[in-house]
């Protein structure tokens, strides 16, 4: 465990290096969000492609994984959604709080920190873990909040849904990347070279920018939020493990990074979605601000226990 724990406090020391700069008002909002798009657009997508353009769809696309990791997940988002309509907060906030309890920070956090940690072989299955939480999650939520103020599911919010989707860097990304690998050609030097260089931003550029991210949030609803961050970084993996382990054949590394990466906190992404609907945003505040200071300590014993 301590080795472990050591091995992944570098990533959250690059975190509270980002919370410290932003809380002392060195790195202003402005200039979070800037490095927040610079890595979403530019370095996170560099990478992601990088990888799929050498993986190719064939070698990442596992059904047992996939229906692993959305039964386990589809699970832990029912019980979230029962809990806060058992609380009555209703559909649409009951939505927002499912979302924090299954998507994590996959994209920001995952994808560096767990190629760094597991391997380059570990990129494969999370990608496989974020195209679910896109595909998959990040539509329900758009689906639930729309359908439940309009009182049914019309085109258009399935519209919404498909905009999103398509307009998704990190999906373009991985779709042009698998696109290329598709064709058989390997990538010119230039171009390869030109993507390590910027990939190899994505890693500290998105540690930092969730650290000052993280400065901007407010701890409220704390009882909430320790319940929803209990859901993510406890139910979440002990749910798709029983599920990757247990039920399907799914082998035991792939397993392995997939429950790695249900551990992981809360997405920013959940944060911004709530605010854009007008729904609990200051819930799922602190419900990212509690699970990634948590979760520096239970992702490193996740992946102890994960450990060979």
């Amino acid at each position: 465990m301590i080795d472990v724990l050591l091995q992944t406090l570098p990533f959250f020391a690059v975190i509270g290096l980002g919370f410290g700069a932003a809380a002392r008002g060195f790195f202003p909002p402005e200039a979070t969000a800037y490095l927040t798009r610079f890595v979403f657009y530019f370095a996170l997508s560099a990478m992601l492609f990088r990888f799929s353009a050498n993986l190719g769809l064939s070698e990442v696309v596992s059904w047992p994984f996939i229906w692993a990791y959305a039964l386990g997940g589809g699970a832990v988002y029912l019980l979230a959604t029962a809990v806060a309509l058992f609380r009555r907060r209703g559909l649409e906030e009951a939505a927002v709080e499912a979302q924090c309890a299954v998507i994590g920070n996959t994209g920001f956090l995952g994808v560096p920190m767990l190629a760094l940690l597991m391997g380059e072989a570990a990129i494969g299955p999370v990608m496989l873990v974020l195209a679910v939480d896109l595909f998959l999650f990040g539509s329900l939520i758009v689906i639930l909040i729309t359908g439940s103020r309009d009182g049914r599911i019309s085109p258009a919010v399935l519209g919404t849904v498909g905009k999103g989707l398509i307009t998704n860097p990190m999906i373009v990304s991985m779709a042009l990347g698998f696109a290329w690998a598709a064709s058989g050609w390997a990538l010119p030097e230039p171009v390869s070279r030109f993507l390590d260089l910027l990939a190899g931003a994505s890693t500290p550029g998105a540690l930092f920018a969730i650290g000052a991210s993280l400065a901007a949030k407010s701890a409220e609803r704390i009882r909430t939020a320790v319940w929803l961050s209990f859901a993510k970084l406890i139910l979440h993996p002990l749910a798709v493990g029983i599920l990757a382990f247990l039920v399907f054949p799914v082998d035991m590394f792939s397993a392995s990074v997939m429950v790695a990466a249900a551990g992981l906190p809360v997405a920013g992404n959940v944060y911004i979605l709530a605010q854009h609907y007008g729904v609990a945003p200051q819930r799922v505040s602190s419900a990212i601000l509690i699970s990634t200071s948590a979760s520096i300590l239970t992702v490193s014993a996740i992946l102890a226990w994960l450990s060979p």
